[in-house]
């Protein structure tokens, strides 16, 4: 079976972020016996084509001149703030669109659209259709009527419709109306041996570094209810440090908040890091706070399970309830700092956590592994052939 990956996010080099995951997952396709060709803008001039060592063919289309090539790769927001970045997404979507065409008409089996925009409006008709959401094209359908009437033909069309959680399920099913099956559920892989069980509270070890927030450092992201959280901790007569893996935005202000709640000694901004130091952080956590709302998935959480640290997370956070139980190694609690801070108490305090920290461990070290996650791709494609008789393009 031969598939292509339709997307604007994919590493450029080896180390880069941008859309790792998928990188992951095509290796995984590709050791099952699926070609795979990916197919993803050029990036500042940077076309050709190209195979990656674990047999990855990849092709970079270009869609304007290199100075304009600048609208992918996690930049599609502020492309779409202005004319010219719409005019540019435009000219993005023709060319994925005429590469797919020719990729199917070379053979290719099926269409994996990652993120339905803008991939999944450049899909080429008359081949079976797979469309994965994995959170922002999601939100757009929840925010905005226009983005809803462009995914509707997109959502339609699909033989087959994912998403990395159930709450991202819930906002296509809302906007579009198409409701997914919970075998169309499921979050993407990651390198699990990257992870070790925590020397902090909860992998059984000695003393740990505290709470940890892996977070941008943007409004959605609420980490001031995590600095919060640190100052009622202190009244309480219980001093947690808080490490801050991330930058973004909202960094100065959440340093002026710590200063002003007499905390600043207590918190540590380490800045962003790269995806592969998140473990080293991890590895030395007491509890993680989630203090996030609406969240399309929660992925760190997931790795602080990997890490086998308890994590407390916000009864309205979205896609990260998924994740974080209600009791045992997790708490869902009110996005409130007294709150938090009660439930990461109980959590550092339990006894009997132990267990289902490594239960928790063990499930998402299945759920996230690279070859479970292609299996499960798979049986998408499989499903996609069997429900459309292949037509011209």
């Amino acid at each position: 079976m031969s598939v292509v990956f339709l997307t604007h996010n994919y590493p450029r080099w080896p180390g880069d972020v941008a859309g790792a995951f998928l990188a992951t997952l095509a290796a995984a396709l590709v050791r099952r016996g699926i070609a795979v060709t990916v197919v993803v803008p050029s990036d500042g001039g940077n076309g050709g084509d190209e195979t990656s060592a674990n047999g990855v063919r990849v092709r970079r289309v270009r869609y304007a001149a290199a100075g304009d090539e600048r609208f992918a790769y996690g930049a599609m927001a502020s492309a779409l703030a202005s004319p010219a970045g719409i005019g540019a997404i435009m000219r993005m979507w023709r060319a994925l669109r005429v590469a797919a065409r020719h990729e199917v008409r070379q053979g290719a089996a099926v269409v994996h659209a990652h993120w339905w925009f803008p991939s999944g409006l450049a899909a080429p008709r008359g081949v079976p259709l797979v469309v994965t959401s994995h959170g922002s094209d999601a939100a757009l359908l929840a925010r905005s009527w226009p983005a809803r009437a462009l995914a509707r033909p997109v959502y339609r069309r699909a033989a087959v419709v994912t998403a990395v959680s159930s709450e991202l399920a819930r906002w296509i099913a809302a906007g579009t109306g198409r409701k997914l099956r919970p075998t169309d559920i499921q979050p993407m892989p990651v390198d699990t041996g990257r992870f070790t069980p925590s020397r902090g509270g909860g992998g059984g070890g000695g003393g740990g570094g505290g709470a940890i927030v892996v977070s941008r450092l943007v409004p959605q992201k609420r980490v001031h209810l995590a600095i919060e959280t640190v100052a009622e901790l202190r009244d309480r007569g219980a001093a947690l440090p808080l490490t801050v893996v991330g930058d973004g935005p909202e960094r100065g202000a959440l340093e002026r908040l710590a200063a002003e709640r007499g905390v600043a000694p207590l918190v540590r901004f380490v800045g962003a890091v790269p995806p592969d130091d998140v473990p080293r952080y991890l590895a030395t956590a007491d509890v993680m706070l989630f203090p996030a709302f609406r969240e399309g998935f929660g992925l760190v959480a997931a790795e602080a399970f990997l890490s086998a640290v308890p994590v407390v997370a916000c009864c309205d956070g979205g896609g990260v309830l998924d994740i974080v139980p209600e009791t045992g190694a997790g708490r869902r609690v009110a996005p409130a700092a007294d709150a938090m801070a009660a439930a990461a108490l109980e959590l550092l305090r339990s006894s009997d956590k132990t267990d289902d920290l490594h239960r928790l461990r063990e499930f998402w070290c299945r759920r996230l592994n690279a070859d479970s996650v292609a299996e499960v791709c798979e049986r998408w494609y499989r499903d996609a052939l069997a429900s459309h008789p292949r037509q011209a393009v």
